[in-house]
Parts: C-alpha cells; sequence; structure tokens
C-alpha cells in the first residue's frame, strides 16, 4: 500500500521478492570478485553480470533503461558513477566500483561495491574503507520514527571528519516494483529534518565519496560522471526495508563479502 506521500509501504510478502531479488544482485557482485584483475576489460565483465543474471531467470535492469547500452555501470578511479563498460582494461592500482541491478520475478535488487585492482595507493584504500563506513554509519540510523536527515547527517558526519566531499548529484532512491521512485535519500542533511520513516519502506543509499571536491560533470556518452577535478571517487551501495524494529539489508553478500581486498581478488 502507499503512504499519504505516495512512498509504497511493502507488506512482508513483498518483503520475500525484495529479498530474492537483491540476493541475486549481491550474489553476481560475489560471483565477479575473481575476475576483477589487471588486464580485464570492463565489457568482459559486464558480459560476464550479463550472463550470470539471464542464468538465474533474472533481468538486468540497466540494460536499455533509458537507452542506457550495457547490463551493469562499471567505474574506474575517478569515475563517479554511470561508467559504461568498454574495451577498456583494468590496471594495477585502480580502483572500481561495479553496480548491478537484477529484476526477479518484477521485484528489483540493487547493490554496487567496490573493488581494487592488484595493490592499491594508501589514499585510495582509505577511501574505500571511509565510504564503506558511511554506507554502513547511514543504514544503523535507519528505523521507524527516525528520519532521512538523520540518515544523510550519519553519512556527512563521518565523510568530513575523513576530509572527503560527498558527492551531490545523486542520491539513494525508493525501489521496489519499479527501478527508481519515491523517496530521493540524500547523502548530507540535518538530523531531524526531511521524510520520516515508516516500517515498509525500501530505499537505496548510495554515498559517493570524492578526494578532492564534490562537483562532477557528465560526460559526451550522456551517462559517465566523473569528478571535475579528477580526484579518486567511492562508492557503495546497499538496499533495505525499514521494519517494526529498524532495518533489514536485502543486498548482504552471500560469501561475507564487505570491503576490498577480498579472498578471492586478483
Amino acid at each position: 500500500m502507499a503512504g499519504r506521500s505516495g512512498i509504497v509501504l511493502h507488506t512482508e510478502e513483498d518483503f520475500e521478492g525484495l529479498r530474492a531479488a537483491g540476493r541475486l544482485a549481491a550474489a553476481t557482485l560475489d560471483m565477479i570478485t575473481p575476475y576483477v584483475k589487471p588486464g580485464v576489460t570492463t565489457e568482459e565483465l559486464d558480459r560476464l553480470i550479463h550472463e550470470y543474471t539471464l542464468d538465474h531467470g533474472a533481468i538486468p535492469a540497466p540494460l536499455n533503461y533509458r537507452g542506457y547500452p550495457k547490463a551493469s555501470c562499471i567505474s574506474i578511479n575517478h569515475v563517479v558513477c554511470h561508467g559504461i563498460p568498454s574495451e577498456k582494461r583494468l590496471q594495477d592500482g585502480d580502483i572500481v566500483n561495479i553496480d548491478v541491478t537484477s529484476i526477479v520475478d518484477g521485484w528489483y535488487g540493487d547493490n554496487s561495491r567496490m573493488y581494487t585492482v592488484g595493490k592499491v595507493p594508501v589514499k585510495a584504500a582509505k577511501l574505500i574503507k571511509t565510504t564503506y563506513d558511511c554506507l554502513m554509519r547511514g543504514i544503523e540510523v535507519v528505523r521507524p520514527g527516525a528520519t532521512l536527515g538523520d540518515v544523510g547527517h550519519a553519512i556527512q558526519t563521518l565523510a568530513e571528519k575523513n576530509r572527503y566531499s560527498i558527492v551531490q548529484d545523486f542520491c539513494g532512491h525508493g525501489i521496489g516494483r519499479t527501478f527508481h521512485a519515491e523517496p530521493n535519500v540524500l547523502h548530507y542533511g540535518r538530523p531531524g529534518e526531511g521524510l520520516k520513516l515508516k516500517a515498509g519502506m525500501v530505499f537505496t543509499i548510495e554515498p559517493m565519496l570524492n578526494i578532492g571536491r564534490p562537483d562532477v560533470k557528465i560526460l559526451d556518452d550522456g551517462w559517465t560522471a566523473v569528478t571535475r577535478d579528477r580526484s579518486l571517487s567511492a562508492q557503495f551501495e546497499h538496499m533495505l526495508g525499514v521494519t517494526e524494529t529498524g532495518y533489514e539489508i536485502f543486498t548482504l553478500s552471500p560469501a561475507g563479502y564487505t570491503c576490498p581486498p577480498y579472498p578471492v581478488e586478483g
């Protein structure tokens, strides 16, 4: 059912569908982990993701979404998000975000994770770890009665404490039977402000942190967002539902992966 704001309040039966979609998205990111290594093209990674999704009876939501040409988004180094897979080869020292969304029986599961290619600089590893910590700090605030301002403030406080900037051009979003829905979930904010959370709400939290300034620009392909100052950027994303007592993350890694380096990587 929908609340007064038009935001869908999902049932326990809905949560079952969302769990299945989120689990497949997370399993897809687990699957691709050992392939993220020097020399592989992002096109090859996307092909593996596409095949894995189809093999599991699902549909890759990004493909043909508003004209997007691939099954996943793969963003390297200073690419903030929506990097289009190509013949570009990964190199030692790269940091990579892979973002996948699986449609399972009409439900959407959206998840992104950072990967390191070979040995990465200390500053890159710190950025990745802090971005993951910001995601989890925001999630930990979620419960009925909390506000989206509380979530954004928790993320912003930790990011700025570590002297990173938060990209404000993109945000988390409601999700369920549609890819993007209300509410918009900002990764900055003030405590007590914004939408008050209710059990049954489902959305993504997906902070993007930059080493440099927060400003981004969109390349001529109409999709790829990069940092204007070419500084490194990192992002993690989980999809979660608000429960009566707190939250449930639908996109936890079946393999137990959280933040790189992962055991089977590279």
